[in-house]
């Protein structure tokens, strides 16, 4: 009897972990068809959490990569085209490419796109953010620099290399580093105006908006608040949903081993009548 209570008590306890993940997973189900069914949109999450190796305990940092574009553009493209799209972003960024890709795609939509930042959308957060028609940020959400990263180092700042000492007294490498990292400023800074050419109320401040982004004017981490966004001409709001707050409290900061996107169904506009 006691060896019978024992393996019940195991395996308890081992399938604990599986059945609280399966009810946040529901419960965040119930709250996104709440959300859409109150705005009438699909809504689709794009959520960053550090997570942690299940036996050895290490910090796992989780980013924007080609698996979460092909996910958020699947979501995108699949929502009726008549219909809003409600996107949440909560991510430190991660490669230019998904992000762009993720970007475009919601700059192309016919229909409204609103972009909410809870928290924090950094990096290539922000740059999918510009994608959006609106980006809706909590009172104490920030946004993030879009300067290209070489490497571990900033692309503005290897750069400055070439200002600082004679062509002679620099190495290969990073002559070659500095090639790479003007590429990499032009061609984001491209991207950027290409996102912001019909969202900004006055179009000669498109460039420089896009040069103060791109240019390594402030460090990576450097935090945007939603005035110094609106000071920009973004169209930023304040005022998050709280089922969207309440939403990422059901985004435990431990393990989450699914990928990082989520999206409802979405409700289908009316059929219009044939003839």
């Amino acid at each position: 009897m006691d060896s019978s209570i024992l393996w019940v008590v195991f395996i308890f306890l081992a399938l604990q972990p599986v059945i609280r993940q399966r009810m946040l997973e529901a419960g965040r189900r119930r709250l996104i068809a709440r959300i859409e069914k109150q705005r009438g949109s699909r809504v689709i999450l794009l959520v960053h959490r550090q997570e942690t190796v299940s036996l050895l305990g290490f910090p796992l940092v989780r980013y924007i990569d080609i698996q979460d574009s092909e996910a958020v553009i699947h979501a995108i493209d699949t929502a009726d085209p008549d219909v809003p799209l409600d996107i949440v972003l909560h991510t430190p960024g991660g490669l230019v490419l998904a992000s762009y890709q993720i970007a475009r795609a919601l700059h192309r939509r016919k229909s409204r796109v609103t972009a909410f930042v809870p928290h924090y959308a950094m990096s290539g957060g922000t740059l999918i953010a510009l994608g959006a028609d609106e980006i809706v940020m909590s009172d104490h959400a920030v946004l993030g620099p879009l300067d290209p990263q070489i490497g571990p180092y900033p692309a503005a700042s290897v750069l400055s290399v070439l200002e600082a000492k004679p062509i002679e007294a620099i190495e290969d490498q990073t002559l070659v580093m500095a090639d790479q990292a003007e590429k990499a400023v032009k061609q984001l800074h491209a991207i950027v105006a290409e996102l912001l050419a019909d969202k900004l109320a006055d179009p000669d401040s498109v460039e420089p908006v896009a040069r103060l982004l791109t240019a390594g004017t402030w460090t990576h981490d450097y935090a945007i608040t939603s005035d110094q966004a609106r000071d920009l001409g973004l169209n930023v709001s304040t005022g998050v949903l709280r089922d969207i707050m309440q939403l990422m409290t059901l985004y435990p900061q431990p393990v989450r081993r699914s990928g990082g996107v989520e999206y409802g169904e979405g409700p289908q506009a009316p059929k219009k009548p044939a003839g």
